[in-house]
């Protein structure tokens, strides 16, 4: 499997979406650095991005809001965060 900017882009939204929690995305990450290629244009940027992703789990590190704009910024995405009432 070649994990592409796009792919991971995809696997971030769908975690702030919470589609998929923080355990699962955490999982994939580290899956993809042991077992994936990477889209070679974006090789550097996708590795670092899934190595941090990775370490998501401990304390020092985890993953926040801010985490998550910075890298779907990174990966060439503008974030917009549309609000819509429920009731």
């Amino acid at each position: 499997m070649i994990v592409s900017r796009k792919m991971l882009a995809g696997m971030l939204i769908k975690y702030i979406n919470r589609e998929i929690d923080l355990s699962s995305l955490i999982s994939w990450a580290e899956e993809m650095m042991k077992d994936a290629d990477f889209e070679n244009e974006y090789f550097e940027l996708i590795r670092d991005i899934l190595a941090r992703i990775g370490l998501a789990d401990v304390r020092e590190f985890g993953l926040n809001w801010d985490n998550c704009y910075d890298y779907l910024h990174r990966l060439g995405y503008d974030v917009r965060v549309e609000v819509s009432e429920t009731i």
